[in-house]
């Protein structure tokens, strides 16, 4: 039966910033007791990933980086959800937001401005000005696998760890997906 910790090999993040992207290895200390686990980098997308190391896909948190726009002004946000939910963007997202205009941040912008890894984008180590809005059911999911800025690794910590980061805000921005 998949569980939050899987068949992974888990060890405390701070010990292996050789698993962690560098503004992750920075930011990870700020999270007592996460840790972190090598993967094939290959089976980093989430259902990969849920099913080679068994996994709970209920378990998996996302990041989703969106780009908002109001009156010419550009700004970014990190989205996080589960891998069971979906988002929903163009309403309460680009609401709580502000933004006349949201969109999925364009793939160079979300590496450039992360420091982080296509696939591997985590609300760990972002920007510090950036809203990092939580969905409830990421936020009371208890232990949750989330993305370590490389697609080699993972990183556990709980929902509620996420609520600490800089720019963290808790809301009701997903459903079940059906």
């Amino acid at each position: 039966m998949p569980t939050p910790r899987g068949t992974l090999d888990w060890s405390p993040a701070a010990d292996h910033p050789e698993l962690l992207a560098p503004p992750v290895a920075a930011a990870v200390g700020g999270i007592d007791g996460a840790l972190v686990a090598p993967i094939d980098p290959a089976l980093a997308d989430t259902a990969a990933l849920c099913d080679a190391y068994d996994v709970d896909l209920a378990a998996s948190a996302n990041c989703v980086v969106v780009k908002a726009k109001r009156a010419g002004v550009e700004s970014y946000a990190a989205v996080m959800v589960l891998a069971t939910h979906r988002a929903d963007v163009n309403g309460v997202v680009r609401r709580h937001l502000g933004a006349r205009k949201i969109s999925f941040a364009p793939q160079d912008d979300a590496v450039g401005l992360t420091g982080m890894e296509f696939g591997g984008i985590t609300p760990i180590g972002l920007p510090a000005d950036w809203p990092v809005l939580v969905d409830d059911a990421v936020a009371d999911a208890g232990e949750v696998v989330v993305g370590s800025g490389i697609r080699g690794s993972k990183v556990l910590c709980t929902g509620a760890d996420l609520l600490t980061l800089p720019g963290a805000e808790r809301l009701a921005l997903a459903q079940p997906a059906s």
